[in-house]
């Protein structure tokens, strides 16, 4: 836990970054003659996606709207993602497409953040290949972003700003929420667990866990603003309050913000297995508010190449977690993460997470083959199987997915779900259940954002359901 001088320090730091964004407002206004859009393109996680909205709430105040359109935009953000190479593929072309838009105008600002920014050889790619990107800051300074934008407008130099910065969670900072039903609460930031294929730890940072009391009066505000789901984030929730003098665990948040006044439904993501205790199941159990699904990253079945993951558990012990939750919540439904082909992977390994996802029964799975991250352990493992053989694997395994799929959609046939309403499609309501089924119901473009009842009836390969 932070002790009050640091704290005071944090709220004086945000200060004056809320001055940056007055200075900012007052240029841009003089500099553009009118209001200036912003556009903001988030990849990755809902980390990201949360961070974004903590972003726009910096360049609402600097004094910039939102468009959806790039060719319309004066300030161009592009909050990027590092866990697997396509996203960052992705990212690396449409920084190159701007190169045109700027010629065009300007006085465009071209900015970068997010795990990729974070990135020592990301930054000097872009330093030297994209001379036109003005902003580059990671994720561990992206507090500081009216300031990176204060410096580029009044100084005229390219700013680069991706230092290793654990100085953990400022409070304080202003949020654009974008949705009105459906909103983002995390709860902590970082990750200490150092699986060997994945960069999170070193982009994102250590793991620092929020103050109790802010996290519930941010739940407040959001069911006071009409949130129907919360959704709880961190790289590892399990772990929440770890290292801390408040010694509120993940299981007493649950119970804490499922007592808090409303109809509303609590989500969170993402859960490590090895953090993933008896207390938290059974508080998931009590707590009627805490939706009935449980997405508990396995990774793979075979216990040689958890332990090269450096995953810290056992097949046999995640299992048992998986019973624990069923003997608790029957109707719990379970999704997870499979990476296929992780170097040293033989076929017997590849046949034992094929066994263990039919032992579980997974309602969907996401997927992957593996991606080595440069800079993680992984990366330099050597790695003899063919790409042949790994997409046959994946192949293989998406088709035993698929068949679990099929059957445990069919079994839900006559099954009563209490939906929230997410999407209107035409004369039809898209609805989300507590055990995160996607059901198609009748209903009119007001019951957006609702919860109504309904009668599981028919699947298709898209379970209907008709309003009871």
């Amino acid at each position: 836990m932070e002790n009050i001088a640091n704290l005071s320090e944090k709220q004086i730091e945000i200060e004056r970054q809320l001055g940056f964004c007055e200075r900012v407002r007052e240029i841009v206004m003089n500099k553009y003659g009118y209001k200036p859009l912003a556009f903001v393109h988030t990849y990755g996680c809902q980390q990201n996606v949360s961070d974004s909205e903590h972003l726009k709430g910096y360049l609402e105040l600097m004094g910039y709207g939102f468009t959806d359109d790039l060719n319309e935009a004066d300030l161009v953000l592009y909050n990027t993602c590092a866990v697997r190479e396509h996203a960052e593929t992705r990212v690396f072309g449409n920084v190159g497409i701007l190169k045109a838009n700027k010629r065009q105008r300007p006085n465009m600002l071209i900015c970068m953040c997010g795990c990729m920014a974070q990135q020592t050889k990301v930054s000097d790619r872009i330093r030297k290949s994209y001379p036109y990107v003005d902003i580059l800051f990671g994720t561990q300074v992206r507090h500081k972003f009216p300031e990176f934008v204060y410096r580029k407008l009044t100084q005229g130099k390219r700013v680069f700003e991706n230092p290793k910065d654990d100085s953990g969670i400022f409070e304080g900072i202003p949020v654009h929420r974008d949705g009105t039903f459906k909103k983002w609460l995390p709860i902590m930031q970082g990750c200490n667990n150092f699986c060997t294929y994945c960069i999170v730890p070193y982009v994102r940072g250590r793991e620092f866990s929020r103050e109790p009391e802010d996290v519930l009066a941010e739940a407040k505000e959001l069911i006071n603003s009409g949130a129907k789901e919360i959704m709880l984030l961190g790289q590892n929730v399990n772990s929440y309050g770890k290292n801390c003098q408040h010694k509120m665990t993940f299981a007493g948040l649950l119970r804490e913000i499922n007592a808090l006044e409303g109809d509303f439904r609590i989500r969170f993501m993402t859960s490590h297995p090895k953090d993933c205790s008896d207390e938290l199941l059974v508080a998931m159990s009590e707590c009627e508010k805490v939706e009935r699904h449980l997405h508990l990253p396995v990774q793979c079945g075979s216990d040689r190449v958890l332990k090269a993951m450096n995953r810290h558990y056992d097949s046999a012990s995640y299992l048992k977690l998986i019973d624990r939750a069923r003997e608790l919540m029957p109707n719990i439904q379970f999704t997870s993460d499979i990476i296929v082909g992780f170097p040293g992977e033989t076929e017997e390994d590849f046949i034992k997470t094929v066994e263990l996802i039919k032992r579980v029964e997974y309602y969907s799975l996401f997927t992957f083959i593996f991606s080595p991250r440069p800079g993680t352990p992984a990366a330099e493992m050597p790695d003899t199987e063919s790409k042949e053989d790994k997409s046959r694997r994946f192949s293989e395994m998406l088709k035993v997915q698929e068949e679990i799929s099929l059957r445990l959609n069919k079994a839900l046939i006559g099954k009563k779900v209490r939906l929230l309403i997410e999407e209107v499609d035409g004369d039809m309501l898209i609805g989300r259940s507590s055990e995160n089924l996607v059901v198609r119901i009748a209903g009119k473009p007001e019951d957006l954002g609702t919860f109504k009842n309904a009668l599981i009836v028919d699947f298709d390969g898209v379970l209907h359901g008709k309003e009871i």
